[in-house]
């Protein structure tokens, strides 16, 4: 184990828990309104993928986008903004928590549409081909997602022409409120890519350091002509689907199965079995809350997004 790695790696965990975590009790307040999804105890996927993602690459996430957006680089001020519908955010205040998008960071938007984001990135991707960028493109979504037609399609085109995408599903084990094993009879999502002729592999995506490498390794190889690979990320939902979703659903066995295998505490047993000081291990959690408060705070003063220019950017 690399200590330092995993400490940047805990820290960066740790900005997008304590974002989340602030985001609920804004919700729980009233200052954030409309639907919200978080991404609490799925944080070692994109702190692993988007490190290993160059600066051009487009990347491309669902609804439960907000942990994307801040390991791609989005600033935590014009980000809580935009939940809380301030001008000052980053689409504006106009796309909420599910519409947002900062493609000057790599980061072009999340979709409420289950699947939708497999397509278009597959857009980007051939795009990609002619206008000398050389980028990958990267669409990520949950196990419940692979049973759109949408997903389906848009992973055949790309392995027919051999296009640089990487499908990253995000594997749960819950599509909504429903387990995966009562909607396939085949759990084993990877075997279904590689009907299609494209790499395909399962990992431990509570693992930042196991994502960071096999993303890195199959964008590389898609860069350089191999074509477009899906990786499946094991990993757990300590949250509701939604805010306010108290997951009558699930039992408490399943819950704490998830509790004892999320990502961040899993990094803390690490670093503490390898001798790091309990003090530095702390501080990367202070510091994180310390740090989205601060955004929180700023962002709660700014001025609310013109309701008379609600017309703006609407074409017919």
């Amino acid at each position: 184990m690399n200590r330092e790695r995993l400490m940047a790696d805990l820290r960066a965990m740790w900005r997008i828990r304590a974002f989340e975590d602030k985001a609920q009790a804004l919700c729980g307040s009233g200052d954030i309104r409309g639907s919200v999804h978080l991404c609490t105890g799925q944080e070692a996927g994109p702190v692993g993928a988007c490190d290993a993602l160059d600066g051009t690459d487009a990347l491309y996430s669902t609804y439960r986008g907000h942990g994307w957006a801040i390991a791609r680089g989005t600033p935590l001020r014009p980000l809580m903004a935009e939940l809380l519908g301030r001008a000052t955010g980053v689409n504006g205040g106009r796309g909420g928590s599910a519409h947002f998008s900062a493609p000057e960071y790599g980061f072009h938007g999340e979709n409420s549409i289950v699947g939708a984001g497999a397509p278009i990135a597959v857009g980007a991707a051939l795009a990609g081909r002619f206008d000398g960028t050389g980028r990958i493109a990267v669409t990520v979504f949950g196990d419940g997602a692979m049973n759109q037609g949408s997903v389906h399609e848009a992973m055949n085109f790309a392995a027919a022409y051999r296009l640089p995408v990487l499908f990253l599903c995000e594997n749960n084990r819950w599509s909504e409120m429903t387990q995966i094993s009562e909607t396939v009879r085949n759990p084993t999502l990877t075997d279904r890519p590689k009907a299609l002729g494209m790499t395909s592999v399962r990992i431990d995506g509570t693992d930042p350091e196991r994502v960071r490498e096999t993303v890195g390794d199959l964008a590389e190889a898609a860069r350089e002509g191999g074509g477009p690979a899906f990786v499946e990320l094991t990993t757990t939902r300590l949250v509701g689907h939604y805010v306010g979703d108290v997951q009558h659903y699930r039992s408490r066995e399943d819950i704490a199965a998830d509790e004892a295998n999320e990502p961040i505490g899993r990094a803390v047993r690490e670093l503490t079995a390898a001798g790091v000081p309990a003090e530095e291990i702390e501080r990367a959690e202070s510091s994180a809350r310390a740090e989205v408060e601060e955004a929180a705070q700023a962002a709660l003063a700014d001025p609310p997004v013109d309701t008379a220019r609600v017309r703006e950017h609407l074409y017919a």
